[in-house]
């Protein structure tokens, strides 16, 4: 089964930015070996929400905002897509992600597969 694993975390003051050089690394490459798993089907880290723009149709009119959907304290910041065999599966590799650890979130969410 397919799930996206959501990656929220705090972007003023990235805490990942504020950490020793070493330490920042081994977070990194913590990342990359999700990244690399047989289980991972892809995923990306996104541009900070300032560069977001929000779409919306309102009878027949676009209407664009510059910055994310919604105004919290956590964003949105990265995703990967997993193929792993269950829930429990897909909550141990969410389980694995930094941010779930470094005062983010991890949300984790089944794909519609038809």
């Amino acid at each position: 089964m397919k799930y996206a694993v959501l990656i929220y975390s705090e972007e003023a003051g990235d805490t990942i930015e504020e950490l020793p050089t070493v330490e920042r690394q081994a977070i990194m490459g913590e990342y990359m070996a999700l990244s690399e798993l047989p289980t991972t089907v892809g995923g990306a880290q996104l541009q900070p929400g300032a560069t977001a723009t929000t779409v919306r149709v309102d009878n027949g009119s676009t209407l664009t905002t510059d910055g994310p959907y919604a105004e919290t304290k956590e964003l949105l910041g990265g995703f990967y897509l997993i193929d792993v065999d269950d829930l429990d599966a897909a909550l141990d590799f969410a389980s694995r992600v930094p941010a779930a650890r470094m005062g983010g979130l991890v949300e984790v969410r089944p794909l519609v597969e038809r």
